[in-house]
């Protein structure tokens, strides 16, 4: 047996008041409303009846803050799963708007299907699949939970969608607090071998909806 489902959980509003791409930079914790969000997504969780029987979380601080809730709600001790983490970025530090001004920045904006500016996105497919497998494979039953990032997650589903990775970061479909679900699938069999087995994305819903009118998302790579 293997876990029914994964969630990757987006962490809730982060305290930004200056605007800051912060990636990677320690001391970028939720807000007050961000945590409002996290306790959202942990609701929508809850109340959907599954049993939840791990939970793991990328190293920053944002995503621990927001898996807190998730872990009251199902009694778990969340692990730290490095390959969930931000991609690394360029503008890291910077107020982007700003660095986009900027000359000597424009070299790293040359190759957008990549991209130039940070983390290759097959590097970061590679990782984000690895761990999606490696958790279905984590736990006897039930589900798991991963809370990461935005870019992470939505090169994830553009992955088992068979999508192309290059897209405008403004439509990225991957809200604060949201969570995207996915299934293992066996496959199409043949009168040989079975085919392995791959995953599908089977939902997508954004607990915290009523709140993203007042909040900020400026920080995400």
């Amino acid at each position: 047996m293997v876990a029914s489902q994964v969630h990757l959980v987006r962490h809730g509003e982060v305290f930004n008041p200056d605007g800051i791409l912060y990636g990677r930079l320690p001391g970028f914790g939720l807000s007050k409303l961000g945590h409002r969000m996290a306790q959202s997504a942990a609701d929508e969780l809850r109340d959907r009846g599954r049993p939840v029987t791990a939970l793991r979380v990328s190293p920053l601080q944002r995503t621990r803050e927001s898996a807190r809730p998730v872990a009251a709600a199902f009694d778990l001790e969340p692990v730290v799963d490095d390959r969930i983490i931000e991609p690394t970025n360029r503008f890291e530090g910077t107020v982007m708007r700003r660095a986009l001004k900027r000359p000597a920045n424009w070299p790293f904006l040359v190759n957008p299907a990549r991209p130039s500016w940070g983390e290759a996105y097959t590097s970061i497919e590679s990782r984000m699949l690895a761990a999606i497998d490696e958790a279905f494979d984590s736990v006897p039953d039930g589900d798991v939970v991963l809370v990461s990032h935005q870019l992470p997650i939505w090169v994830s589903h553009l992955s088992v969608a068979g999508e192309r990775f290059w897209h405008d970061p403004r439509n990225r479909r991957c809200a604060l607090s949201s969570i995207t679900s996915f299934e293992r699938s066996a496959g199409d069999a043949t009168e040989a071998t079975e085919a392995p087995s791959r995953l599908v994305e089977v939902g997508y819903v954004e607990p915290a909806a009523g709140l993203l009118a007042a909040a900020t998302d400026v920080g995400a790579v």
